[in-house]
């Protein structure tokens, strides 16, 4: 759960915040949550407490030990941005990002009001990313609010993507991740949403990543998801957004 990670399109995930609580559609079938409830009730794991938010003070300078850059995927278990997360524990966890400024952070977040209410008391390093997630139509305020927020790179996570997302505003996006979901309550994604939101991500000159079809294929039959694989119309989508050093927006 820290140094190292399955997730694709990261390198690391660092998490001194555990725990979160469900506020949309996408959050149905947490993947975070599943995990940590296995272990809930056994002593000394730290997953003792299942999915109940609490943070992790031991984990903050976690980040500083690793000499080799990473992408850093931060709160895979979480979300910093949660209302019960003190104010002054995301101002320490910004501290760390901008003091291990070898790496790229990842943040991922279905609360972007509050990141956007507390802006001016965060510092925002160059090498902070913010992304929200987008899973229908519903949530698309989501992607406007991210726009608000002085990060040095924007990007969407369309996953589980739940419906289409037609005319997508990508202004001021980098980077959009989209993917189906897995699991044995898994709800289905239709290829040609996919496709849709490739599309868009080309006309508007934004990366695009494909993460997985999930547990349902691109002719919507259910198998495993390694069955299914990452293929969309016959090839493999692992854009990135540039890497190099960018000034923080305004």
């Amino acid at each position: 759960m820290s140094d190292g990670s399955k997730i694709e399109w990261t390198d690391a995930t660092w998490n001194p915040v555990r725990g979160c609580t469900k506020v949309s559609p996408g959050c149905a079938h947490c993947y975070a949550e599943t995990f940590a409830e296995r272990f809930r009730g056994v002593p000394g794991h730290p997953y003792e407490q299942g999915f109940d938010l609490r943070l992790v003070p031991e984990k903050l300078d976690e980040p500083l030990k690793w000499r080799k850059p990473r992408l850093v995927f931060v709160n895979s278990m979480s979300d910093l941005f949660h209302k019960r997360v003190p104010t002054e524990f995301i101002q320490q966890v910004f501290a760390t990002m901008e003091k291990a400024n070898w790496h790229q952070f990842q943040l991922l977040t279905k609360r972007p009001e509050r990141a956007r209410s507390l802006a001016t008391k965060l510092p925002w390093p160059a090498n902070v990313w913010l992304g929200v997630s987008v899973e229908n139509e519903h949530y698309t305020h989501r992607i406007d609010v991210l726009r608000e927020v002085p990060t040095a790179r924007r990007f969407l996570s369309l996953e589980p993507l739940l419906g289409p997302l037609r005319s997508l505003n990508l202004r001021g996006v980098d980077w959009v991740i989209a993917g189906g979901e897995s699991g044995p309550r898994s709800r289905p994604m239709d290829g040609a949403w996919v496709v849709d939101i490739r599309d868009q991500c080309i006309s508007a000159g934004v990366a695009f990543f494909f993460k997985q079809w999930g547990s349902h294929g691109a002719d919507g039959k259910r198998r495993s998801k390694k069955e299914n694989g990452r293929l969309l119309e016959g090839r493999t989508w692992d854009e990135w957004p540039s890497l190099e050093p960018v000034e923080t927006a305004g």
